[in-house]
């Protein structure tokens, strides 16, 4: 029976488990979901393809115009001489038919637009995925706090009951146990601080997801973000990582199809022109006319348009280029700086928990020991533990600047 009942509970928690297990979830799936899910991101994809569309839509011909009415037919009340004076009716078709190579060109142009917009999507991905690393780090920066705090109240708890002990028999004033009182509070309102952050955390990586704010997030809090420096940082290697620079690329790339383009304008477009008469008199014998006609678009006073627009275009790809070389210039720099910053925060924060943190528990150790053989008052324990707590907070900020320095970096590399 009792087998039984325990076969029972385990069936009954492994649910749970699982639950637990399903909502659990790594640094790597919440910016997966992200690059699938978020609203701001499909917006690209709908943009590349309204832009494949028009492409297709600029290669279409003008409509045929159809027309109908009289040819030198006389006005009213006017004596015709024989039956070819009364005229003929008259039906007009006429179709504009462009340049073939004109339509190529502006379709390729147009088609190169969305490639554009699919390189500014890159561009927003990697900023919500720096966001969401910001945020996601954060939380496990807020976890650890809560830790080091709910292990910190735990020494102050035993310290609050020895002052109370000690209080009946004359050992300790009272004005220790409300200090104790007080350190105890505060420590919890640190806690419920700590947990608003993971609360608010939670949300935004919902809204990051496209999902509900409320929605059940559990996070994998072992991973911690790994610093590797570049070994190259060539302008070279930084122009085939960066998204910026590979959306100017495709800008520039976008501006040459549209030179060839407008250079097509003076290739000449064409025009079919069929007329069919039928005469009111029966002297005259039905009739037709073909026109084909041809533009002449290298006429001065026309090329001057397509003329002027390819020379404005080629200028501003020459400026496009130009800031390219700036932008990859300026990245170089600032990526070898921030290696700088990195490492020395690293040093900062090994020498904080190898060095000063050790002291520090050991003059709290050492405080309590006395404390506890009446050797020494709560006040000095008290703020030896508020000297300890105070630099485990320090050490988690730190962390925190470290970790946001990390995705700034990794946003800098790939941006």
């Amino acid at each position: 029976m009792r087998t039984i009942k325990i076969i029972a509970l385990l069936c009954g928690l492994l649910p749970l488990q699982l639950c637990a297990q399903q909502h659990t979830v790594s640094l790597d799936t919440i910016l997966n979901k992200i690059d699938l899910n978020n609203p701001m991101l499909q917006t690209y994809a709908l943009k590349a393809e309204s832009y494949r569309h028009r492409a297709e839509a600029g290669s279409a011909w003008m409509a045929p115009m159809v027309g109908a009415g009289t040819f030198m037919t006389p006005y009213p009340g006017q004596q015709t001489m024989s039956d070819s004076d009364k005229g003929s009716l008259m039906l007009q078709l006429e179709q504009e038919i462009p340049n073939p190579a004109k339509l190529r060109a502006q379709k390729v142009f147009e088609a190169s637009k969305g490639d554009v917009e699919l390189a500014g999507r890159a561009i927003v991905l990697n900023e919500l995925k720096a966001r969401a690393k910001n945020i996601y780090y954060g939380w496990i920066i807020a976890s650890q706090r809560v830790k080091v705090l709910q292990e910190n109240e735990k020494i102050m708890q035993m310290m609050r009951k020895i002052e109370e002990i000690r209080y009946p028999y004359n050992q300790s004033a009272l004005s220790g146990v409300y200090r104790a009182a007080a350190k105890i509070e505060e420590n919890q309102n640190m806690i419920r601080m700590q947990h608003g952050e993971i609360a608010k955390a939670k949300a935004w990586l919902n809204s990051l997801m496209n999902l509900p704010a409320n929605q059940p997030l559990v996070i994998d809090t072992t991973r911690l973000p790994v610093f590797t420096a570049e070994l190259s940082l060539d302008t070279a290697v930084l122009a085939g990582q960066r998204k910026d620079i590979l959306q100017m690329e495709q800008n520039i790339r976008s501006m040459q199809l549209g030179v060839k383009a407008m250079q097509s304008q003076a290739k000449p477009d064409f025009k079919l022109r069929v007329d069919h008469m039928s005469p009111l008199g029966s002297m005259m014998p039905k009739a037709y006319s073909v026109m084909g006609m041809i533009s002449i678009p290298v006429a001065p006073w026309s090329a001057k348009m397509y003329k002027s627009e390819v020379k404005a275009m080629n200028y501003d790809i020459q400026a496009m280029e130009k800031e390219r070389v700036g932008m990859l210039q300026e990245s170089q720099g600032m990526l070898t700086g921030m290696q700088y910053e990195i490492q020395s925060m690293q040093k900062r924060i090994a020498a904080m928990e190898e060095k000063i943190l050790p002291a520090l528990k050991k003059t709290l150790e050492a405080d309590f020991v006395n404390y506890q053989e009446n050797k020494l008052e709560v006040r000095a324990v008290i703020n030896s533990w508020e000297a300890l707590t105070m630099m485990q907070g320090n050490v988690l900020d730190e962390k925190m600047k470290l970790y946001t320095m990390i995705v700034n970096y990794e946003k800098e590399l790939y941006r």
